[in-house]
């Protein structure tokens, strides 16, 4: 640990993997690169795709525009600093570019489970209340449930980031993680009544995570029983393969942060480098995976790409 000797800190070293040898900066470096441009293409491609082609102006599509748009912006905020940080060996961000990354981490991942919350809605009432859903599910109640959830939380994590400036920060200016997050910046204050503050922000944060969540599995659960009662089996198939991409989205998302929840919980530790890579991971995956989910999972998507791959190889001939 580094300590500065000044009263106030004025801004942060992120540390990244504390572990990890100088010589391998390098490859990690061009390894985050990769992955900064694969979220880029495959997001980017996504909206593209649902804003060009008006047989995808459906609700269904239209969460996933903002799962792309949200996975884009997230990628966005954490990633360029990570790579600056093992390429140029640029570990120093700004107090306030600190507490605004922050802000942006923390909001995106709440988004992200209100949408993944809307996607489920959509599913359910798709499968388990058909005759309903084109009353229930429009494009416009959609766009409005998505931006609300966008609005609310933004304004919602406003209140975590002051409450959090309320705090005194001075002496250790060391983030031991790859970017700035509420733990690793409130583990820093020196005075200030740091329990109530991080207790508040643990309850909103478990509000925004486990709420979600179990609609997501009561959902998928009320899904499945609907499907093993049906006796025609091609319809059976079809109903599972239009939820088989929201499972997956949602299980990547939710199953690693729940195994780090409950790993802690139990009191299983891991090594400070694994983590932070487990962090990584839960963070970064879904942003990279989700797109190609999007395109060989989804019927009407994969259709309309081998559509345009063959007119763009029939032009060629």
């Amino acid at each position: 640990m580094i300590n500065t000797n000044i009263t106030v800190i004025k801004d942060f070293i992120i540390l990244g993997f504390p572990g990890l040898d100088q010589r391998y900066y390098g490859p990690l470096s061009t390894l985050l690169f990769f992955i900064y441009l694969v979220i880029l293409v495959g997001n980017i491609f996504i909206l593209i795709i649902v804003g060009v082609e008006k047989q995808l102006y459906k609700p269904t599509y239209l969460i996933f525009c903002h799962l792309a748009m949200n996975d884009l912006l997230f990628g966005t905020v954490t990633l360029p600093k990570m790579i600056s940080r093992y390429w140029w060996d640029n570990k120093i961000i700004s107090f306030d570019g600190c507490f605004t990354q922050m802000y942006f981490v923390h909001s995106l991942g709440a988004i992200h489970s209100l949408l993944l919350l809307i996607m489920a809605l959509d599913r359910f009432i798709a499968v388990c209340f058909p005759f309903k859903y084109p009353v229930l599910i429009t494009n416009n109640i959609v766009s409005m449930a998505c931006g609300f959830s966008w609005i609310g939380t933004f304004l919602r994590m406003m209140a975590i980031v002051f409450h959090s400036l309320t705090l005194t920060y001075c002496n250790s200016n060391i983030i031991v993680q790859c970017y700035c997050d509420h733990i690793s910046i409130t583990n820093l204050a020196c005075s200030g009544d740091v329990t109530y503050v991080k207790a508040v922000a643990v309850s909103l944060a478990m509000f925004s995570l486990l709420l979600p969540l179990s609609f997501v599995i009561f959902s998928y659960i009320s899904i499945f029983v609907v499907v093993l009662k049906r006796t025609d089996q091609e319809g059976r198939y079809k109903t599972l393969s239009t939820c088989t991409p929201q499972l997956l989205i949602s299980c990547l998302y939710y199953l690693p942060r729940c195994f780090v929840y409950l790993a802690h919980a139990t009191g299983f530790s891991f090594s400070l480098d694994i983590r932070i890579l487990l962090i990584l991971l839960y963070s970064l995956l879904p942003c990279a995976v989700n797109p190609i989910i999007y395109c060989f999972k989804t019927k009407h998507i994969k259709d309309i790409l081998m559509k345009r791959l063959k007119r763009s190889i029939v032009g060629v001939k």
